[in-house]
């Protein structure tokens, strides 16, 4: 019976049945011999302290105190040691004659608390030798106190043994440094399958091939085709490439073995390197079977590239990863799936083929992806009737598929916060905005700075209402959010991965519309249009320099590298034109910025009565939707013309 014919509460019920990680497979318990060796032993250190105070004390003779102090009297008393109420000493040499006292070099007796002082007296006066000790222990106290130490030692030491024996059975501890520390995960084991990845559809068709030649080669072999021996994942945080990966753990029927690249790199040399040899050796012994290691750009990095020099541990370990990819036999069924989000920094030799034969990226999804990724997380929760998922797609424009994941979950918080049953279209309106704008917050502004903002804030939204190629207006609000004042919230109609001329002038000229409302206010304009200026600027940059959207430079691009210096590539870049074109290209981006500023201005100079009208409504009411935008300004689209 395939797993998808099997009945989901009995997956739940064998999901139950694992054990919790304090449990121990029953050959890694430690032995109870060891332990009933370890009483034994025990019990032998301390019979042996009891024989050996047995044998330090001296045989002594057992006296009366009568006698004790005729044997004063007579003068056969050569010394005494007292402690406490007992009595101990030595007889002279005539004592010893004239008493039986056997072989006892010493006598002992006790004497009675009230002749303290006359026992002093009586000594004195027959000249006997005191000396006064502390009362020792019992017999069984020192017997403790020796032995204990030993005792707690050896303790320690079969702890220390047992713990050395669980890890290697376990495949850890000092001796299986080299092992590797790769986690293998079955199909039962992972609750993720590919219908769960959504959003990746060209993703899933390559990673579906891969996984149908594990489940039946003799099919691809009997035609002459050979498995791709890697397949790297590329794309940006947050697209699924991991997801993908436990995706393929669930479906793919065959040993699944999960490890990142950092957990290769150690502090001695070659440590990572027998890792992967131990790695692909348990991968071939099980093959067919999935080997995936993410973050791979870990151990993936160029080689001798870079300020300082390279690194002997990680390219070792990227030198063995080479060898074993390259060393497949033509039999052996084994596959390396990777993934990474920095794909411009691996070695060369890790991506030609016969290593990573396959490519696949993973992009942000677009809208119809939103969609299914939105139905996914969101099949579990109670929803409204007013939530639109279609509509929440059309306005996550550049969501991640961890993103939107984020934001169903922040809604379903939203509505717990709210006592709610349901999770309805305002629990993720709230999500979105806590997501694109920040958490709101208490600035303490004072009644001046408010006025400023709301000033501010409605010339970059009457601009972005006006300017026709402009990103459609959402919504404005004064209230702080994250790092802002202020916020102006726009959102494309449309997915975009080309930008026209006139789309990018518009965009900059909403981002000046906030400064030039304070121009034109209040005279001055403040320190609030810091991040406007820099991003304006660096897209008129791109748009001079990159785009050839000036007529003056023409269709030429000098491109200013992106790369990292401590990759090796930036310092080995020269320039590639002269200081006058360098000159020029400054000089048609200050033409750009200001030919740009002085258009918005014109704009909202034209409308200063709307202008003084929006600011005024958002004063009061500190958060405008682009409906009560529409009631106020009115349809003024060719008032921009």
């Amino acid at each position: 019976m395939s797993r998808s014919d099997q009945d989901p509460s009995s997956r739940r019920s064998e999901k139950k049945t694992r054990r919790s990680p304090l449990w121990y497979p029953e050959e890694t318990q430690p032995p109870r011999r060891q332990w009933l060796l370890f009483v034994w032993v025990a019990l032998a250190i301390v019979l042996l302290f009891h024989y050996l105070d047995a044998t330090e004390r001296q045989v002594q003779a057992e006296l009366t105190y009568s006698e004790f102090l005729e044997a004063v009297e007579a003068g056969h008393v050569e010394s005494v040691t007292l402690r406490g109420q007992s009595v101990e000493g030595q007889f002279t040499d005539v004592g010893r004659e004239t008493r039986d006292i056997g072989e006892a070099e010493t006598f002992e007796t006790t004497r009675p608390e009230v002749e303290g002082e006359r026992l002093l007296e009586r000594l004195e006066a027959n000249d006997v030798g005191m000396a006064a000790e502390p009362v020792e222990p019992p017999w069984w106290q020192r017997i403790l106190i020796g032995a204990l130490p030993w005792i707690l030692i050896l303790g320690l030491l079969f702890w220390f043994w047992n713990r050395m024996q669980q890890r290697a059975m376990s495949g850890g501890g000092l001796f299986s440094m080299g092992k590797s520390q790769a986690r293998q995960v079955r199909s039962e084991e992972s609750d993720v399958r590919l219908d769960d990845v959504a959003g990746s559809d060209n993703a899933k068709r390559e990673v579906l091939e891969v996984i149908e030649f594990l489940k039946a080669p003799g099919r691809f072999q009997a035609l002459g085709a050979k498995i791709p021996r890697g397949i790297l994942m590329m794309g940006p945080p947050g697209t699924g490439k991991t997801l993908m990966a436990k995706a393929v753990a669930g479906e793919a029927e065959v040993p699944f073995f999960s490890i990142s690249g950092s957990e290769f790199i150690e502090m001695f040399v070659g440590v990572g390197a027998s890792r992967v040899r131990d790695l692909f050796k348990q991968a071939k012994e099980q093959a067919p079977a999935v080997i995936f290691i993410d973050e791979l750009d870990a151990i993936g990095r160029s080689r001798g590239a870079g300020m300082g020099g390279g690194h002997d541990e990680r390219e070792q370990t990227l030198n063995q990863i080479l060898a074993e990819m390259d060393g497949f036999e033509a039999e052996e069924s084994v596959v390396v799936l990777a993934a990474t989000n920095r794909p411009d920094v691996l070695d060369s030799a890790l991506l030609r083929p016969g290593r990573f034969d396959r490519k696949v990226t993973l992009e942000n999804p677009h809208r119809e992806a939103r969609r299914d990724i939105l139905r996914v997380h969101t099949r579990d929760m109670p929803l409204a009737d007013d939530v639109d998922l279609e509509r929440l797609a059309e306005i996550t424009i550049g969501f991640s598929g961890a993103d939107l994941a984020n934001l169903a979950n922040e809604a379903a918080l939203q509505a717990g916060r709210n006592d709610q049953q349901t999770v309805d279209w305002a629990c993720f309106s709230a999500a979105r905005d806590r997501l694109l704008l920040g958490a709101t917050k208490d600035a303490g502004l004072s009644d001046r700075e408010r006025h400023i903002v709301a000033y501010h804030e409605s010339g970059h939204a009457l601009l972005a209402y006006l300017l026709p190629k402009a990103d459609p207006l959402e919504k404005v609000t004064v209230l702080p959010r994250g790092r802002a004042l202020g916020v102006t919230a726009q959102i494309p109609d449309e997915e975009r991965y080309n930008h026209g001329e006139s789309y990018l002038r518009d965009r900059i000229t909403v981002m000046f519309g906030g400064r030039l409302a304070e121009s034109i206010v209040f005279g001055e304009v403040s320190s609030g249009a810091e991040n406007d200026l820099e991003q304006a600027t660096r897209l008129a940059r791109r748009m001079v320099a990159r785009w050839g959207m000036s007529n003056r430079i023409g269709p030429v691009m000098f491109a200013q590298s992106q790369e990292h210096v401590f990759l090796g590539k930036e310092m080995a870049q020269a320039r590639e034109h002269s200081e006058a074109m360098a000159r020029l290209v400054d000089e048609e981006i200050h033409r750009l910025l200001t030919e740009l500023e002085a258009h918005g201005r014109k704009l909202l100079e034209r409308h200063r009565a709307d202008l003084d009208a929006l600011a005024s409504a958002l004063e009061k009411e500190e958060t405008l939707e682009v409906e009560a935008i529409r009631e106020l300004l009115g349809d003024r689209a060719s008032a921009s013309s």
